[in-house]
């Protein structure tokens, strides 16, 4: 069963919604947290994120941005904000579509077929998977799935983009510049600390695989993967 996620700030509507589309088959959630959208997010994993542009604290185009450093799930804003620059604002912070308030809910319904057509169904892109393998360590970029013998876990987008830039580059150093370059586009403000942050969740998943003290800082360059397991089982 696919699963919605809903955020939207008006109970009615959010509740008005959920009742409509699970009529389709459809597991709904909604989110009634709004400092902690993203913890809603990666627990739940929907296929689909309705979302509204004005909500408390941080708006739709802030949360957009965030799911998009994880996730490549169709989202598609509801506001009721009718303006050009508005809907324009929603599809360059990572939206796919844009429903105006008030709204036929057939007309949602058809939205949300259709992205989930276009992204796993008849018209999604077929692509071969792509693996990563160094000594025995995998990774699976679409999956977003780290294992080595026979453990795995699963990855955030921008942890998954710094293995796969490590294990690209092994044996080389990886430059903090190219890591930088490669997980925040030019127009982000990046906090000196925010790279060390996911370099830290980064060591965590490879050692619930079973791998300590693998990725190696290299003082005033950048990191390199260490592959000293091999040494150890050899």
């Amino acid at each position: 069963m696919q699963k919605i996620m809903i955020v939207e700030d008006e109970p009615k509507l959010a509740n008005h919604l959920k009742s409509h589309i699970e009529k389709y088959g459809y597991d709904v959630r909604i989110v009634n947290d709004f400092e902690h959208v993203m913890d809603n997010f990666r627990e739940m994993k929907p296929e689909l994120v309705l979302l509204d542009i004005n909500l408390p604290s941080f708006d739709g185009y802030y949360w957009c941005r965030q799911i998009r450093t994880e996730s490549v799930c169709p989202v598609i804003f509801i506001s009721a904000r009718i303006g050009e620059m508005d809907q324009v604002m929603a599809l360059e912070n990572g939206g796919d579509d844009y429903i105006t308030k008030p709204f036929s809910p057939e007309i949602v319904m058809a939205k949300i077929r259709s992205q989930l057509r276009r992204a796993y169904g008849e018209y999604a892109t077929k692509v071969e998977e792509r693996v990563l393998e160094t000594d025995g360590l995998k990774l699976y970029p679409e999956r977003l799935e780290l294992s080595f013998e026979r453990k795995t876990v699963s990855l955030s987008k921008k942890e998954s983009d710094i293995i796969e830039s490590l294990m690209e580059r092994y044996p080389r150093v990886t430059g903090r510049e190219d890591l930088l370059e490669k997980l925040w586009d030019e127009q982000t403000y990046v906090d000196e600390n925010t790279l060390n942050v996911n370099i830290t969740r980064v060591r965590k998943k490879l050692q619930e695989v079973g791998l300590k003290d693998v990725v190696e800082t290299v003082r005033g360059t950048g990191y390199r993967l260490n592959v000293s397991w091999k040494e150890i089982k050899e």
